[in-house]
């Protein structure tokens, strides 16, 4: 285990709440320009078929599923908001965690404030969509949706590089260790054998001598 710079639980508790904050910013902000410039449910393109604006209501999550039932959708973010910060005031002591945990909490802040505050109403209010890129996906999506999908994409790295929470590193033992440590092991076996050998050797050695006269 490697040891990487620590930062205080306030300075992580402090960063990932900035940083949530100007993600949310973005998102809400981003939001107001659809609302004020785009007609709904019409397509703008900006560059040809690559990106175009599409100003929808998601009463849904993805693909529009679940149009029914968008209270679960408001209890799952704010479960999602509610364990970040947790995690930030709590566990958090490295810089990394801090920055992807920050991006996670403002992408879920903004869609959970549409799902709070925007019609038809407090908790099933609809999240604002307007990003739409048909060669990646069929799916219309918002600011808040790639800081969510980005920082669950860095929290699978994070883990896979063995980053924790506090600041440390996991680091398996490197191969030229684990040969010398083998090499070593053999060493100890040759040595038995030659030792045995050596006994063998010397007690061969007392038979044949003479006895001495009385």
């Amino acid at each position: 285990m490697t040891t990487r710079p620590q930062i205080s639980r306030a300075a992580a508790g402090t960063t990932i709440a900035i940083f949530a904050i100007l993600v949310l910013a973005a998102d809400q902000f981003t939001k107001f320009l659809a609302l004020q410039n785009l007609e709904t449910e019409v397509a703008t393109p900006v560059l040809g078929d690559f990106l175009q604006f599409y100003l929808t209501f998601n009463p849904g999550a993805a693909f529009s599923l679940g149009e029914g039932v968008t209270w679960i959708f408001t209890i799952v973010l704010a479960i999602a908001a509610l364990t970040v910060m947790v995690l930030g005031v709590t566990r958090v002591h490295s810089l990394r965690w801090a920055l992807v945990l920050g991006a996670l909490l403002g992408g879920v802040s903004g869609n959970l404030t549409d799902r709070l505050f925007r019609d038809p109403g407090f908790p099933v209010g609809h999240v604002v969509d307007f990003i739409y890129t048909p060669w990646m996906m069929p799916a219309i999506y918002n600011v808040a949706d790639i800081f969510i999908v980005c920082s669950m994409v860095l929290v699978a790295l994070l883990i896979l590089l063995g980053v924790n929470f506090d600041g440390t590193r996991d680091k398996p033992e490197p191969a030229a260790e684990t040969a010398v440590g083998e090499l070593s092991e053999a060493d100890r076996y040759e040595s038995r054998g030659e030792r045995r050998a050596r006994l063998e050797t010397e007690s061969e050695a007392s038979e044949d001598k003479p006895a001495a006269s009385a």
